[in-house]
Order: C-alpha cells, then structure tokens, then sequence
C-alpha cells in the first residue's frame, strides 16, 4: 500500500523523535519516497544528517537555505502538493495546538497549512499534559479537519510516569496508515487467491518439462489486488519475479503442478476470489529417474501422465467464490474459451490468442478478452501487463459488487 507513494514526515521537538529514524526506514523499506520537515527544537533530540541519510532526501528546517554564499527558498507550497501522505510524528502539544489554530511561525507549519493530503498525527507528551483538557481541544478541532489521529499508547513515560502519552511505535504507524488507507478500496477485507508463472515436471534430478511463461500476468494480478485492498495468497511456480515486502502478498514457491494443486486447495475455502492465471503443464513424466540420465545411441523415450487439473478441480469445490481462468488458444479462440468457462464451472475466462502480436508468454504486454459466465464479452487492446491487471480486477469488481 505504501509503494511508491510521496510521504511528507514531519518531526516536532519532543523525544520520541528519536523513533523517528525507525519510522523513516520502515517507510523506505515499503517503497515510499520520503521527505523530512523539522522544527528547530526537534533537532536537539534526532540528527538531521540521519535522517536525511535514511530518508535519500535533504531535510529541511528553515524556509531559507544558504549554502556557498547564495540563499534558497524552501517552498512550502510544493512540499504540501508533492505529498500523498502527510504524518507528524512526534506530535506535540504545542505543535498540536499551533495545528488546531492556524498558527503559522516555522515551516512544518506552512507546509501542514499547504497540505492537500491526508495529514495524520500521532501525539506524544507526557500523562498530564495529554489528558489537560487544551490538549483534548486540540484532538477534537484537528479531528473536525479531517486530519487522522494515530493514538498514543500507554507505557513508560519519559518523566518515569507511566500512563497514556506515549507516542505509537513505528511498526504501529506503518499498519496504522495502511489499515486506514485500505479501509475504502474496493476490495478491503477480501481474500484472493492467485496463480502464476510455469511449472516445471522433474525428468530427473537436473532436467524437467516446462514452458515459456515468465508469471508476469500473475504478479501483476497479484500487486493489483494488493494495492485495492485485498489479502493475496499468491502461488508461484518457480519465476525471477518477486512482490518486495508488500505484507499484502503471501508468496508461497512451488515447483510441479502436483505442489500448485495442494497449495491452492490448502487456500481455497478461505478465499473470496480464486484466478488462475499459471501455465500448469498438463503432463509429467510417468516415472523421474532418481539419477541423471545419461547420453546414449538412439532416441529416448518418456511416458508422460496426465498432471491434476487445478482449474476443474476447484470449479467442482466452488460455493460462494468468484472464479476466473485463463485461455491461451491458437484456433477457435472464443469458441473454444466459452466451452472451458462452461466445462470447468468458471465465472469468468480470460482469453489470449497466440495469433494477436504482443500477447501470450514472456512479453510485456498482452491482449486480453473478458468473458463472463452469462457470455458478456468485453475486448481490450494491446496494453501492458499492469494495464491489462488493472482491467481484469475492474471487471471482476464491477461483478462480485453488482
């Protein structure tokens, strides 16, 4: 959920800015850019030379820099326009108070005003000073804003105390922020279960069967559902791909498509959305040679067996479940894509066609037909993968909303 986006931190003069180097690290660590704001006073209690360090960006305290002789101007304006997300981490009283009354005497400030983000913050202050009643006045206006309280959490004090005050850990904030900004994607509190990439059928202990499919659409079905909310159990044959550390993605390595076939049933009760986006091969060898086979005159022969059919299988278990296939076909497309959606007790089939330029395995683009069980057909032109994600998960939302 934080990939990518623009976070706007601010740190105020209190000391749970020292928590602050942790909580720049993890938002990094999510794939966030991030930008340090600071007032004066925080200085005294977190280094900026860190910070700017972890953060990959200068952190600004003043409007005015002067550096060599010449001065600059930090404009407070692009800073509140270039965030996705701003967070004031450690929010303090008095920076609190400035907040619920527009007082604008440093350049956090400014930029908080400038703001047209989500502005989340999370206060820390000591037992007395955050149960003072001008305290409370300050949540509650702040509140009244839109702004997003984070609370504190009670604990240990920095006076010896021990009560409510402390500032959230930063392990706190990030599911914080990610748990509120879920809260309205189409698909929060969804479980989806998705395959992808090849598998590969032993020979022996060096050789197997495989094929050409690199598990780009699956991932990119996978990262799509992510970023809308859902909890994905992602089941990959063996790719170079990888989903980060997005904690929205469970990637469970398989290797055969016996290994996919009890993975995806292990899952499947639980889901509420099931696409099968993997090319599982439809045979194994009958027997794997528990040595490596060795060159000889003549040809070699092996017997191959029929391998679990994965999508049938759970188009017998389904109950409430939405479930999506997919059909790469090279003659009597359409045709032979509705006879599989009807056959396998599908709710929807994806159809590509190895005669369409760009599509199928290994590109980075594809083409794609959308079929749904009452035979509504929608046709897309030639996108790339995240593109073509992007309009799978529309369709399926339009229909598991409808």
């Amino acid at each position: 959920m934080l990939s990518g986006k623009n976070i706007l931190l601010g740190i105020t003069g209190g000391i749970a800015a020292y928590k602050t180097t942790f909580l720049v690290r993890l938002l990094i660590k999510a794939g966030a850019q991030v930008k340090v704001v600071m007032t004066q006073s925080a200085g005294s209690f977190v280094s900026p030379l860190t910070l700017s360090t972890l953060s990959k960006n200068p952190v600004l305290m003043d409007f005015i820099n002067q550096e060599d002789g010449s001065l600059s101007w930090n404009n407070h304006v692009e800073l509140g326009l270039w965030a996705d997300v701003m967070i004031i981490a450690p929010a303090t009283a008095n920076t609190l108070s400035k907040m619920a009354h527009g007082t604008c005497d440093n350049l956090l400030m400014a930029t908080y005003l400038s703001a047209k983000c989500p502005v989340y913050f999370a206060p820390a202050m000591d037992l007395d000073m955050y149960k003072h009643p001008s305290t409370k006045a300050s949540f509650d206006n702040l509140q009244s804003f839109g702004n997003i309280m984070i609370p504190a959490e009670s604990g240990e004090l920095a006076s010896g105390l021990h009560g409510e005050g402390r500032m959230a850990e930063p392990e706190a904030i990030i599911q914080f922020l990610i748990k509120d900004l879920t809260k309205d994607l189409p698909l929060n509190g969804k479980q989806v279960l998705i395959t992808a990439g090849p598998t590969h059928e032993a020979i022996d202990p060096v050789r197997f069967l495989g094929n050409r499919s690199s598990g780009t659409m699956g991932f990119e079905l996978a990262k799509q559902a992510a970023n809308l909310g859902a909890q994905v159990i992602l089941v990959s044959g063996p790719t170079n791909l990888s989903v980060l550390e997005n904690s929205n993605i469970d990637l469970v390595n398989v290797t055969s498509a016996q290994e996919m076939y009890d993975a995806c049933h292990e899952h499947y009760d639980q889901v509420d959305v099931a696409i099968c986006a993997a090319a599982v091969a439809d045979y194994r060898p009958k027997n794997i040679a528990t040595e490596k086979i060795k060159k000889k005159d003549g040809d070699l022969n092996i017997e191959l067996e029929r391998n679990p059919d994965i999508l049938f299988s759970l188009g017998e278990k389904k109950k409430n479940q939405f479930l999506v296939g997919f059909a790469l076909e090279t003659e009597n497309e359409l045709e032979n894509a509705k006879g599989k959606l009807k056959r396998k007790n599908l709710d929807a089939i994806i159809l590509n066609s190895l005669k369409d330029e760009g599509a199928g395995f290994g590109g980075s683009t594809n083409k794609i037909t959308f079929i749904d069980k009452n035979l509504e057909i929608k046709t897309f032109g030639l996108k790339t993968k995240p593109e073509v994600a992007s309009d799978i998960w529309e369709e399926i939302i339009t229909r598991i909303h409808a």
